[in-house]
């Protein structure tokens, strides 16, 4: 399969990349890095990121800022953040890509375990992270030629050093597990799912 991998650089990007690269023709791109540059805020570029790469098999997004902060001093503007950035980034992403993502292929997002599990400072991560898996669950009936998951992970043990304070007490996962989630999603018949790895 050709696979197109937004946010590839990233942990879990990395980790995807390394588990389907070993039998699939892999595109990166990343907003400063990969095989091409794409801003998931601007429609333009991420039309031009599809005009670039042409039809695909399936696109993953790895990718989207959130803001953490204590909700008593958080702006809208730092709300918006992961509004724009994270949800839109990603639901953009599927809007412009159905007209190139080939039938019978994929769309796999990326939430997290913040969607169903709160903690001090997530409020805008929970937020947008429950967007998405409302995204999926309802665009999975309408988009007739592809599939289209979502893979929700726990904090990734690779990102314990920045992250883990933020978590408290939850149990971490390796990005090599957490990629077996985005395989299932490419390789798999499922559709509107959200494969939790927690």
């Amino acid at each position: 399969m050709k696979i197109l991998v937004v946010g590839a650089a990233g942990t879990v990007g990395q980790g995807v990349v390394t588990e389907l690269a070993r039998d699939h023709d892999i595109i990166s791109a990343g907003r400063t890095s990969g095989d091409l540059q794409v801003d998931l805020t601007r429609d333009e570029s991420v039309e031009a990121l599809f005009r670039a790469v042409g039809a695909v098999d399936a696109v993953i997004a790895a990718t989207g800022n959130v803001h953490f902060g204590d909700l008593r001093a958080m702006t809208p503007a730092q709300f918006t953040l992961g509004l724009n950035d994270k949800l839109m980034g990603q639901v953009r992403l599927v809007l412009i890509g159905q007209h190139y993502v080939n039938a019978g292929g994929s769309f796999t997002l990326t939430s997290g375990i913040l969607a169903q599990q709160p903690i001090a400072q997530g409020v805008s991560a929970m937020a947008v992270n429950r967007a998405l898996e409302g995204f999926v669950e309802a665009a999975a009936n309408e988009l007739p030629r592809q599939r289209i998951n979502a893979v929700s992970p726990t904090v990734l043990t690779e990102a314990l050093e920045h992250y883990g304070p933020y978590f408290p007490g939850f149990e971490s996962a390796a990005a090599s597990r957490v990629a077996l989630a985005y395989r299932r999603s490419v390789q798999g018949i499922q559709s509107g799912q959200v494969y939790r790895v927690w």
